[in-house]
C-alpha cells in the first residue's frame, strides 16, 4: 500500500508540474552535451591544430559545470518547495490519519528519487542522441566527413552529469524535508495567504520608473559606443547602471499598471481584477521579476550573439588555396621546392603551384617620403565627418612606406580564386588591403575615391591608383596580412624591389584529390606526405582550425549558458505565478460562489499570465538588442565589424526564436492554470 501510494503521487506529481520536469530533462540533455564536448568530432580534429586553445577551452567546462549545478540547484529547491506548498493539506491529512513523520520522510524520499532516476532515464538517452547528432552534423558542415566520424558517447560525462543532478537534487530535498516535518498539523492544514506590502505615494513609483529607463539607456550607451570596454572602471559604472535600472524600472511598473487600470475598458470581465493581482504580484516580486528578466537578457545576448559570431567564424574567409610553402624559409626557390615535390610523387596531386612575391622598396632609403598619396587624403578630408572616415585619415597617413606585390602573382591568385584578373597599364597600381585591417564600409569609401584614379608619388615618381582594393588573402594562412600594399607590373616590382623580395609558394588540391574523401581528411593525409620532405609548409588546416575554434567557442559555450539562463528564468517565472495563484485560492472561490463560470476564469488566468511573463520577456527582448550590440562593441575584430549589419539581424532572428520559446512556456503555465481553476470549481469540504 506504501508503495502504491508513492507510484500514485509520482504520477500525479509528473502530470501537475510537467514545467518542472521538462526543465530537468533540458538540464540533464544540456550537462552532457557540454561534458561529452572533448569526444565530439570537431574537438578531437582541433585538438591537434589547435591544442593550447582547445586545452585552455577544457579547463573552462568544469566552471561553467559548476556554476550551472549550483544555479540549478536554486532551481530545484525554489520548484521543489512549489511542489510540497501545494501539498501541503495532503500532508497535514496524513500526519492527522496518524502517518508518523519519519514515515512521510521517507515517503517523500522515495518520490524523489523516483522522479530524479525516471529524469536520468529519459534525459540521458536522449542527450547521448542528441550529442552524437550535433557532432554528425558539425563533422558534416566542417569538412571531416562521416567516413571519419568517431562516436562520441561518454561514460564520465554520464557520471558527473548523473552524480551532480543527483547531488542537488538530495541537496534541496533534505532541506524541504526539515522543513515540512518541523511544522504542526493545523498549519500545514491550514491556508496560508501572502501578506500585503506597504503602498508607497504614486509618484514615487513614477519616478522610479523614470530613473530606470534612464539608467538604462546610459548604460547601453556607454557600452555600445565602446566606453564601458575601455577598462575596468567604466565597465563597472555601465553594469552597475543596468543593474540599477532594470530594478528601478521593475519596481515602479506598478505605477504603470495602475495607469493601465485607469485607461482600460471597464467593461470587460474581470478587468480590473485581473490587473489587481498582476499589480499585487509586482509589488511583491518586482526583485524576483527583475532578476528573471535579466536572466532571460542574458540568455537573448547569449544566443543571439554566439550564433551570429558562429556563422560569422564559419562564412568568413572565401577557401583559395590549400597549401604555401616559404620559400625564405627552407632557403630555397620556387623551382628547387617543385623538384622536390617531383621526386617524392607530390606535385600532381596539387591543380596549381604558382609564386607569390611581395618586396619593400629598396630604391630608396627614405623609408619616411617613399609614398605619397596626398590627393587621397585630400578626398577622405573633404568628406563629411565620420569614424570610418577618421580611422582611413589615422590609418593611411603611416602608409609610406608600403608593400609591393608582383601583379603577375596576384592574377595567379585570383585566377584560383574564380575572379577577374586585374589589367594595370604603365604607370598604374592597384591597393591592396587586408580583410583584417579594414571593413566593408571604409573599402566602399576607398573605392569610390579609386574610381577617380587618383595619381600618387612612388620614390617621386607618378603613379596612377586604379580599380577597386584588392583583400583575397595572399597565402593560406593568416601569416602575411598587409594593412596596405600596392600590386604593381612586375617590370615595376622589379624596379623598386631590386630583386630583393620574399617568395611563397602558393598550392591547390587537384579535385582528384580532394573528390574521394572530405577535405579535411585529404588535407591530412598531404600533410603525412609532406613530413617526410622535411619543407616547411602552412595549410588550410591551420587557418580552419582557428575558426572552428572561434565556432566552438562561440556555439557551444554561449548556446549552453543561454539554455541554462533561460530555463532558470522561464521556470522561475511560471511557478511564481502557480503560486501566487494559489495563495489567491480563497478569491478565485470567491469569484465561484458569485457565479463566475470556469471559461471566465481560464480567461482572466491567461490574461494574467500573458501581463506576467509578457512584462519580463518585453523588457529583455528590447534590450538585448541594445546588449548584443554593445557585446559586438567589445568582442569583434575589425574584419568582423565589417559584417555588423547581417550579424545584428542574425541575431534578431534567433532572438524571436527565443521569444517563439517564451511563448511555449507560457503555453504550459496556462495549462497548469486551468488544471488548478478546475480542481477549484467542486466544492471543498472545511476541515
Amino acid at each position: 500500500m506504501f508503495y502504491k501510494l508513492i507510484s500514485r503521487s509520482n504520477k500525479r506529481n509528473r502530470k501537475e508540474n510537467g514545467l518542472f520536469f521538462s526543465t530537468l530533462l533540458i538540464s540533464i540533455v544540456a550537462f552532457y552535451i557540454i561534458l561529452a564536448l572533448p569526444r565530439q568530432d570537431v574537438m578531437l580534429f582541433l585538438n591537434k591544430t589547435e591544442s593550447n586553445a582547445v586545452h585552455k577551452l577544457m579547463t573552462i567546462i568544469p566552471v561553467f559545470y559548476g556554476m550551472s549545478l549550483f544555479i540549478l540547484f536554486f532551481l530545484i529547491y525554489y520548484a521543489s518547495r512549489f511542489q510540497l506548498e501545494r501539498r501541503r493539506h495532503e500532508f497535514g491529512v496524513c500526519l492527522m490519519m496518524g502517518m508518523g513523520r519519519t514515515r512521510l520522510f521517507f515517503m517523500l524520499l522515495a518520490e524523489d528519487f523516483g522522479n530524479s532516476i525516471l529524469s536520468l532515464a529519459i534525459g540521458l538517452p536522449v542527450a547521448v542522441l542528441l550529442s552524437e547528432l550535433v557532432s554528425l552534423v558539425t563533422a558534416k558542415l566542417v569538412g571531416i566527413g562521416i567516413i571519419g566520424h568517431q562516436v562520441s558517447f561518454s561514460p564520465q560525462a554520464i557520471f558527473w552529469t548523473a552524480a551532480g543532478f543527483l547531488l542537488i537534487k538530495f541537496a534541496a530535498f533534505l532541506l524541504l524535508s526539515g522543513r515540512i516535518s518541523r511544522q504542526e498539523i493545523g498549519s500545514l492544514l491550514a491556508e496560508t495567504p501572502e501578506g500585503v506590502k506597504k503602498q508607497l505615494p504614486t509618484p514615487c513609483y513614477a519616478f522610479a520608473s523614470l530613473a530606470g529607463i534612464l539608467c538604462l539607456c546610459a548604460a547601453y550607451t556607454m557600452a555600445i559606443e565602446g566606453i564601458a570596454w575601455s577598462n575596468i572602471q567604466e565597465m563597472g559604472l555601465t553594469l552597475i547602471l543596468g543593474l540599477a535600472g532594470t530594478f528601478s524600472l521593475f519596481w515602479g511598473l506598478r505605477f504603470l499598471i495602475g495607469l493601465a487600470v485607469r485607461l482600460g475598458q471597464h467593461d470587460r470581465k474581470l478587468h480590473v481584477f485581473n490587473f489587481r493581482q498582476i499589480q499585487e504580484t509586482v509589488i511583491r516580486r518586482s526583485g524576483t521579476l527583475a532578476i528573471c528578466s535579466l536572466l532571460i537578457l542574458a540568455s537573448l545576448c547569449c544566443f543571439g550573439a554566439g550564433v551570429a559570431i558562429s556563422r560569422f567564424y564559419g562564412s568568413s574567409g572565401h577557401h583559395v588555396l590549400d597549401y604555401t610553402f616559404n620559400c625564405n624559409e627552407n632557403a630555397m626557390n620556387g623551382e628547387t621546392i617543385l623538384d622536390i615535390l617531383k621526386s617524392h610523387g607530390l606535385d600532381t596531386r596539387f591543380a596549381d603551384l604558382f609564386e607569390m612575391r611581395v618586396g619593400h622598396i629598396h630604391s630608396t632609403d627614405d623609408v619616411n617620403d617613399a609614398f605619397r598619396m596626398e590627393p587621397v587624403m585630400d578626398a577622405l578630408k573633404e568628406l563629411p565627418p565620420s569614424a570610418d572616415r577618421d580611422v582611413l585619415l589615422n590609418n593611411l597617413q603611416y602608409t609610406t612606406y608600403p608593400y609591393l606585390i608582383s601583379l603577375n602573382s596576384y592574377n595567379r591568385l585570383l585566377a584560383a580564386a574564380g575572379l577577374p584578373e586585374l589589367e594595370l597599364g604603365v604607370g598604374e597600381a592597384a591597393v591592396y588591403m587586408d580583410s583584417d585591417f579594414t571593413e566593408g564600409d571604409r573599402i566602399r569609401i576607398l573605392d569610390d575615391i579609386l574610381a577617380n584614379e587618383p595619381e600618387a608619388l612612388l620614390d617621386g615618381s607618378p603613379l596612377r591608383l586604379s580599380g577597386n582594393i584588392q583583400t583575397t588573402n595572399l597565402v593560406t594562412d593568416r601569416s602575411i596580412t598587409l594593412s596596405f600594399a600596392l600590386i604593381c607590373p612586375d617590370e615595376v616590382f622589379e624596379h623598386y624591389t631590386k630583386g630583393d623580395c620574399s617568395t611563397y609558394l602558393n598550392g591547390v588540391l587537384d579535385e582528384s584529390v580532394t573528390g574521394q574523401t572530405s577535405l579535411m581528411s585529404a588535407i591530412s593525409e598531404m600533410n603525412g606526405a609532406l613530413d617526410q620532405t622535411g619543407l616547411s609548409y602552412e595549410s588550410y588546416l591551420q587557418n580552419m582550425g582557428r575558426q572552428l575554434f572561434y565556432m566552438v567557442a562561440a556555439s557551444y559555450i554561449t548556446i549552453y549558458l543561454a539554455v541554462i539562463f533561460l530555463i532558470i528564468a522561464n521556470t522561475v517565472i511560471g511557478l511564481q505565478f502557480l503560486i501566487g495563484q494559489q495563495k489567491s485560492g480563497r478569491r478565485y472561490r470567491t469569484l465561484i460562489r458569485l457565479g463566475a463560470a470556469y471559461g471566465t476564469l481560464c480567461r482572466s488566468a491567461k490574461k494574467q499570465i500573458n501581463w506576467y511573463f509578457g512584462i519580463p520577456i518585453a523588457v529583455a527582448a528590447a534590450s538585448s538588442l541594445f546588449g548584443v550590440r554593445a557585446l559586438f562593441s567589445g568582442i569583434l575584430s575589425s574584419r568582423a565589424k565589417g559584417n555588423l549589419h547581417e550579424m545584428m539581424f542574425v541575431s534578431a532572428a534567433m532572438i524571436l526564436a527565443l521569444c517563439v520559446v517564451e511563448y511555449v512556456y507560457m503555453a504550459a503555465v496556462k495549462r497548469s492554470s486551468d488544471r488548478y481553476l478546475l480542481s477549484l470549481m467542486i466544492p471543498e469540504r472545511q476541515e
